[in-house]
């Protein structure tokens, strides 16, 4: 669908007209189109249905479709011919997809593992990605770190972080620090992770690795400390309370949760663009029970003459290079690993000698070639557009090295 701009046609028009004796034949017809069609949607906008909607967002309010038009907008009605929109799901299939485990526990299957198990399972699916014990990394998110203390008002300190007056600490959002409810760390791995093989982990793996991220943490359940031995189970899962369980809002859980969240919204509803903006004394209520007075840090020394620089300079620290690992090596983990550590995303995995030795048949500068235009599944240079090809060719002879 296209909006019509009515000083756009006129201003065409104008332009139309110009060369109206060259053209009269080609243009009568297009013109009264453009004319029957611009008048068309001044009666919609004007008289018909939609009279006073010229400022209708699309998403934010439906109005009907009438004679080809959406307010001020001409539907294309041959894009919308033949769609289907399929079929209602039964019962069965609903039963199927509703695995979700909830905040109180329920959904939970049964099942268990230990934080030990955990620790072997996470090295070998989910370190590739978030890193040694959950700290981050190859851009994927940190699972463990971060000062869970609070302050005065209840609001978990590292989650107000900011890049701001030379410093480098951004906001630590973590399983510990910013995650509300244990139970959906549980659903989101089985059903999403490891990223190349989702579904793949039994529920004792899901609880094993559960368990093992938790404890990263220093998650205590019922005062206990998650030591090695300690083992997750439905029951256990339940009753953890992370540090920032009420740091969110509306309040979602419990059965009353459809109705608080529309409450809440309901009431916030009403006050935008209401009233006068507060000049005087506006001060917000401060605490964890949104009354107390809000603390307030006051100009110690005021300057009124300072005249800053308009830029500081905020080099990162240099990087450390693991000399145990070579350049190659560190470009295909940054790269590469993700598709190739296994063989389930269709590409040859790393060290599997028999795939590499039918890739390798067609020589090294075919392989190096596909790798920079891309081939079958694979975007041109593993998607990572800054490699230059010199770089590419040293992660592939690093990656045919490895699977000899």
């Amino acid at each position: 669908m296209f909006k019509l701009d009515h000083k756009s046609i006129l201003i065409g028009a104008s332009a139309v007209a110009s060369v109206a004796l060259l053209f009269t034949g080609c243009l009568s017809s297009s013109s009264s189109t453009n004319e029957a069609t611009s008048a068309k949607a001044k009666e919609n906008i004007l008289t018909g249905p939609y009279a006073g909607k010229m400022g209708a967002i699309d998403g934010g309010v439906i109005y009907p479709r009438e004679n080809g038009m959406y307010t001020a907008y001409v539907l294309n009605e041959q894009s919308t011919k033949g769609i289907n929109h399929g079929r209602p799901a039964t019962a069965n299939e609903i039963k199927a997809w509703d695995l979700d485990a909830l905040p109180d526990g329920s959904g939970l299957p049964e099942g268990e593992g230990s934080v030990e198990e955990g620790d072997e399972l996470y090295e070998a699916q989910c370190a590739s990605c978030h890193g040694d014990f959950g700290g981050g990394g190859h851009g994927y998110p940190a699972l463990a770190g971060g000062n869970q203390s609070k302050d005065e008002n209840g609001v978990i300190i590292t989650l107000k972080n900011q890049r701001e007056y030379g410093k480098t600490e951004a906001p630590k959002r973590t399983v510990g620090t910013y995650w509300p409810v244990a139970t959906t760390l549980f659903t989101y791995i089985r059903d999403a992770m490891p990223y190349a093989t989702p579904k793949s982990l039994s529920n004792d793996e899901v609880y094993a690795i559960t368990a093992y991220i938790l404890a990263q943490n220093y998650i205590k359940i019922d005062g206990e400390v998650m030591d090695e031995e300690y083992v997750l189970n439905a029951e256990k899962l339940a009753k953890v309370v992370l540090p920032n369980r009420d740091g969110f809002y509306p309040n979602i859980d419990g059965p009353t949760g459809p109705a608080d969240v529309k409450a809440f919204y309901a009431d916030r509803a009403k006050n935008i663009g209401a009233g006068v903006r507060c000049m005087t004394d506006c001060k917000d209520p401060g605490g964890q029970d949104g009354k107390t007075e809000a603390k307030v840090v006051r100009i110690a020394y005021e300057m009124t003459d300072v005249s800053p620089p308009y830029s500081t300079v905020r080099d990162l620290p240099p990087e450390v290079e693991d000399a145990t690992i070579s350049k190659a090596e560190k470009m295909y983990n940054d790269s590469c690993k993700l598709c190739h550590a296994t063989d389930n995303m269709g590409a040859p995995a790393l060290g599997d000698v028999e795939a590499w030795r039918a890739v390798t048949k067609k020589g090294i500068d075919e392989v190096v070639k596909n790798s920079i235009n891309g081939v079958g599944g694979m975007p041109p240079k593993g998607g990572n557009a800054d490699l230059t090809q010199s770089e590419i060719r040293s992660i592939v002879e690093f990656m045919i090295d490895s699977s000899k």
